[in-house]
């Protein structure tokens, strides 16, 4: 998964706006107290990053 994927992925979840404020505000103990900006920067993959948000926001298991 490329990141520009899990941008869209987020932007369909929660919609434009707010995913880019969960991006870049909310902590995810999950990525090791990173936000997903933080993550990205620090390489994490964005397939890990796409899942700690699933399991973080309760996203059903069809979208993820």
């Amino acid at each position: 998964m490329r990141a520009t994927v899990l941008r869209r992925l987020m932007a369909e979840e929660f919609g434009e706006i707010r995913a880019e404020t969960l991006a870049t505000d909310h902590v995810l103990s999950a990525l090791g107290g990173r936000t997903v900006r933080q993550a990205l920067a620090a390489g994490e993959s964005p397939k890990e990053i796409w899942c700690a948000i699933c399991a973080e926001f309760d996203v059903p298991p069809q979208r993820r």
